[in-house]
């Protein structure tokens, strides 16, 4: 016991210290995690053979991953996906492995064992990729949707590549075991126990009777989680106990993974399925919030792991050979995925993400390697080797992303496209086609009315083509673009762009263009609102101050007021806001915060207490004295200048 608590110690104080100083410095976790399993590992010893036992222990957090972002992921979702998991996802392992086949066969090895060493190399690591992306905001980019379909098609192609090895040892003998059939080479190497676990059901059935046993696994997960999750949470809900949430959701997970792994399937594929099939329950989001601290410790600890199990000793002997396979498994793998994201026509930006997320190696080569040893495909020599490049390939994985910032900055630097001739003018002309714009687009033509719609995002345009909406693509802050649309004779003019100092220098050169023009510009806040004022916009809208007060309104319709009553306060806040506001842009003085602007702050706060006077006045039109000057006594929020 006091071992196991000097372990736990050494692990989560490595943890606690490298993590947050990788973040600060820009690196990301993952490779904070990866660093402190170096640290206590190889360099300075304080962990030792457990470190492998403990990742298999801790490679459940992929498992428990992958639940949670099926819980995020609508079937019909997941069936929009089928062409990027069938088209690029199995592309990539083909292709890969078919590369990394060559590559192999080049370097002298038996077809056999290339074949081996390719479909082990052609899967990437689920673990560190989706975290690194979650954690840089990127898994709705389309190359981070991208990146997912295809690692999802890698946890699928585990299934048939545990089949096909034992086939390549028939003709092999190269193992230390000599065939199909011989004992394990090493029946403590990381994975051989849990794969032969995998397949006691299933080893003397015959193929139909595997195929029947699989389905019907995948069915009892599917039906479980469509009848039977409802009951047991109203069951588990009249004990009224937290804990028993908490327990539910790991007996799910965990449960699931042991099917799967019985029937010979990835538990990471079950545990989403199961995950995709819960995702329109109502009970999503206590799952999500009980599961997510777990899933966050469990993939911590495996990223430890995997650095204290690299094998410095073995690294140390021939560096340069083993930095020049795991720097060739890179190049070839982002080579491949560098054809198909040109191939699927991905921007340069997800190009870049798509090619660098996935050229390294992954968890389950540690899996796949050690069952190639077992079946005698791979001697405990190129097992090892293999081990090693998996592990440095992960490890290099946080600075492949950190090459792809720069190369996504240096991207976002260069010239865009030419843009498209304009070929006809419209009284309003709206520059920027996002969430904003679309919304005054579609009620504007919807209404009778032809606009010119300019954007400079080519997918945006593009999108819109496809649903039957005309659009330019080019910058709306050139002039020349302004010209090019008719500037000089539109009657208005929507600034709905998102960048704050692109729609401020659209509004300067559009008003010194035609100083006639009706402009309606979208802004971020007050002080947005005072710049663009003063830039010489006519309406200006904040963009959340329609909907908070549509939001406050149904606040009070709901604690007792009619909803005649909630509508004309909603209406006196508004009329006295947007009137206060134009006053307060009057005195706003640029790069002078409004803290330090005295004639401000007291206008301000003279407006404040303006503006509840006029609301209690609306609610109670004939209240007596006291309740009006109940309304000018300080209350908590009035001092505040709020957006």
């Amino acid at each position: 016991m006091q071992g196991f608590l000097l372990q736990a110690t050494i692990y989560l104080g490595a943890a606690v210290i490298a993590v947050p100083l990788a973040a600060r410095l820009g690196l990301g976790s993952v490779l904070g995690y990866l660093a402190a399993g170096i640290i206590i590992g190889p360099a300075t010893g304080l962990v030792g053979a457990e470190t492998e036992d403990l990742q298999h222990f801790a490679e459940f957090g992929v498992v428990m991953m992958l639940f949670l972002i099926g819980l995020e992921l609508e079937p019909r979702a997941l069936w929009n996906m089928r062409q990027r998991l069938i088209g690029l996802g199995g592309m990539q392992v083909v292709l890969t492995t078919a590369a990394l086949f060559g590559a192999g066969s080049l370097l002298g090895l038996d077809a056999n064992v290339a074949l081996a060493t390719g479909l082990i190399f052609a899967l990437s690591s689920t673990a560190i990729v989706l975290q690194t992306l979650s954690e840089k905001g990127l898994m709705r980019t389309q190359g981070g949707r991208s990146v997912f379909s295809v690692l999802l098609t890698q946890d699928i192609a585990v299934i048939p590549m545990l089949a096909l090895l034992p086939l390549l040892a028939v003709g092999g003998g190269h193992g230390d075991g000599g065939g199909a059939h011989a004992a394990p080479a090493n029946p403590d190497a990381p994975g051989v126990k849990e794969v032969e676990a995998a397949r006691t059901l299933i080893e003397n059935l015959p193929g139909w009777a595997v195929t029947l046993v699989t389905l019907g696994a995948v069915a009892v997960v599917v039906l479980a989680g469509i009848y039977l999750t409802r009951p047991v949470f109203r069951y588990i809900h009249h004990a009224r106990l937290r804990e028993l949430y908490t327990a539910l959701g790991l007996l799910m997970v965990v449960s699931i993974a042991v099917l799967m792994e019985l029937v010979g399937l990835s538990p990471a594929l079950g545990t989403f399925l199961a995950g995709v099939v819960l995702a329109n329950s109502e009970f999503r989001h206590e799952l999500e919030s009980d599961l997510e601290p777990f899933k966050g410790l469990l993939l911590g600890l495996f990223f430890i792991t995997v650095g204290a199990g690299i094998d410095f000793g073995v690294l140390l002997g021939n560096p340069l050979q083993i930095a020049a396979l795991t720097l060739s498994v890179i190049v070839l793998k982002g080579s491949v995925l560098y054809l198909l994201a040109r191939l699927a026509r991905m921007h340069t930006r997800d190009r870049w993400l798509f090619t660098l997320a996935l050229a390294q190696a992954g968890e389950f080569g540690f899996v796949l390697s050690s069952f190639s040893l077992q079946q005698g495909v791979l001697t405990t020599e190129t097992a090892g080797v293999i081990r090693l490049v998996i592990a440095l390939s992960m490890l290099v994985t946080p600075l492949l992303f950190i090459l792809y910032e720069q190369l996504s900055a240096r991207a976002d630097k260069a010239p865009d496209p030419d843009p498209d001739e304009i070929d006809r003018e419209a009284p309003v002309i709206i520059a920027g086609i996002g969430r904003f714009g679309q919304v005054v687009s579609r009620l504007v033509q919807g209404a009778g009315f032809e606009t010119v719609v300019l954007d400079h995002d080519m997918e945006m345009i593009d999108t819109m083509r496809r649903f039957g909406f005309g659009g330019f693509f080019g910058d709306p802050t050139r002039p020349d673009i302004l010209h090019a649309a008719g500037l000089e004779r539109a009657k208005v003019l929507v600034v709905a762009l998102d960048d704050r100092q692109a729609a401020l220098k659209l509004v300067h050169h559009a008003r010194a263009m035609h100083p006639e023009l009706h402009i309606v510009a979208r802004a971020y806040d007050r002080e947005h609102v005072y710049q663009l004022y003063q830039a010489g916009a006519n309406d200006i809208v904040r963009e959340l101050f329609d909907s908070s007060l549509r939001a406050g309104r149904y606040v009070l319709e709901h604690i007792g007021l009619s909803r005649f009553e909630a509508s004309e306060l909603e209406m006196a806040y508004y009329q006295q806001d947007r009137a206060g506001v134009r006053e307060l842009a009057q005195l706003w003085k640029p790069g002078v915060p409004v803290s330090q602007n005295p004639e401000y702050v007291a206008r301000a706060r003279s407006l404040n207490k303006d503006l509840e006077t006029s609301i209690l006045e609306r609610l109670h039109p004939q209240g007596d004295a006291q309740e009006v000057e109940a309304a000018e006594e300080p209350v908590g929020y009035r001092s505040k200048d709020r957006s």
